[in-house]
């Protein structure tokens, strides 16, 4: 299909499109003209099992033949089933005894919707910190604790008792008092350009939390799911207690998730919040199928991200992040992401000086090596 049909028929919101896909297999796209593109991206760190994986093309196909919808009148089996997964994720990642509940969305700001309404009703008219370089979302909600003035500003006045702070120790102990309901952290800031916290910064965090009774809420939308190797890139250093989730978990099917651990997981009453799709049987099914695979690359995650880091380090790049969620700091990166789509391989740009890398957890260090050639020529 013509791309210059795009502006005719849908909003400017996303800009021009970079390329019309056609369908995917493995860890490639290919476009209408059938040129295959190498995808580092993978949607944007979703597509965990890459395109065409037979475990969500099974599932899927499966669950259609029985039902695709129901209303959350109701529960199903898959979504029961999903949600003991993720119970079993946090017992695998070190909340071993805690009690969890799950809640199921669409998206990852839908998620952060729901948190944020969790650290409401846990301290109402209560302080929400937020971190200078977060993005956790562009709905009305989400975005008032997304900091980025560009993509926030136009939209206020938004949501209030929200305090924006610095990434540091000192600015997370000048912040908290105990008007504070909760404070949203990801562990690596993917839209800041793959940016990881100190760990002394999330256990301080978590420290301030437990003092002044707030939330400690950790949005694991781009990181979780195996993306670093683990289910969740804070295990080992904190435990959260109120933990958002997304893009990978549906392996390119729509769903988010939020996790309240302990206590949390009481906050939502019947009436205090609601979706219609979230949770459908068919979400949960392919989220099943990707949850089963995924649980067997962790070791293959980390040594392929070790591997790729190595290698662009190797000549000459600063790399920063952890697993296959690397950003790779260069000099102009909007320009190099243009010429590497030429060339065959789709990155990211999220700001000015680095390229994000976010492909499916399944490629390989050959499927990567020319990549690797490509990038010589840039260092």
């Amino acid at each position: 299909m013509n791309r210059d049909l795009y502006p005719q028929r849908m909003m400017n919101a996303f800009g021009d499109p970079q390329l019309v896909i056609d369908r995917g297999e493995g860890v490639y796209v290919f476009d209408e003209e059938g040129k295959r593109y190498l995808d580092l991206l993978a949607g944007i760190a979703v597509n965990a099992l890459g395109y065409a994986h037979p475990a969500i093309t099974r599932a899927l196909t499966e669950q259609a033949g029985k039902a695709t919808h129901v209303s959350n009148f109701f529960a199903t089996a898959p979504q029961l089933e999903l949600a003991g997964a993720i119970q079993r994720m946090l017992s695998d990642d070190g909340y071993v005894g805690a009690s969890a509940r799950v809640f199921f969305c669409n998206s990852g700001a839908e998620a952060n919707e729901a948190a944020i309404k969790m650290a409401r009703l846990h301290k109402p008219r209560g302080t929400i910190i937020a971190l200078k370089g977060g993005f956790h979302g562009r709905t009305l909600g989400a975005l008032s604790i997304t900091h980025k003035p560009a993509i926030r500003e136009p939209f206020e006045p938004l949501g209030g008792n929200v305090l924006f702070i610095d990434p540091t120790i000192e600015a997370l102990e000048a912040a908290f008092d105990d008007d504070v309901a909760a404070i949203f952290v990801e562990t690596i800031q993917g839209e800041a350009g793959v940016v990881p916290l100190e760990g002394d910064f999330l256990r301080r965090a978590r420290a301030l939390a437990e003092r002044f009774g707030a939330l400690l809420v950790v949005d694991e939308v781009q990181t979780g799911v195996g993306r670093t190797g683990r289910w969740f890139a804070h295990s080992g250093i904190v435990k959260a207690d109120v933990i958002t989730m997304a893009k990978g978990l549906g392996g390119g099917v729509p769903i988010g998730a939020v996790v309240g651990i302990e206590k949390t997981g009481r906050l939502l009453t019947p009436g205090s919040h609601g979706t219609t799709f979230g949770g459908n049987p068919l979400a949960c099914a392919a989220a099943n199928a990707v949850v089963g695979e995924v649980a067997g690359l962790f070791e293959h995650v980390r040594a392929t991200g070790e591997w790729l880091r190595g290698h662009l380090e190797a000549r000459g790049f600063e790399v920063r992040g952890a697993g296959l969620l690397l950003g790779v700091v260069v000099e102009n990166a909007p320009a190099l992401q243009t010429e590497l789509l030429e060339k065959g391989f789709i990155v990211n740009a999220p700001n000015a000086t680095t390229i994000r890398l976010a492909p499916p957890l399944i490629i390989t260090q050959d499927e990567l090596a020319p990549f690797i050639e490509e990038m010589e020529t840039h260092s």
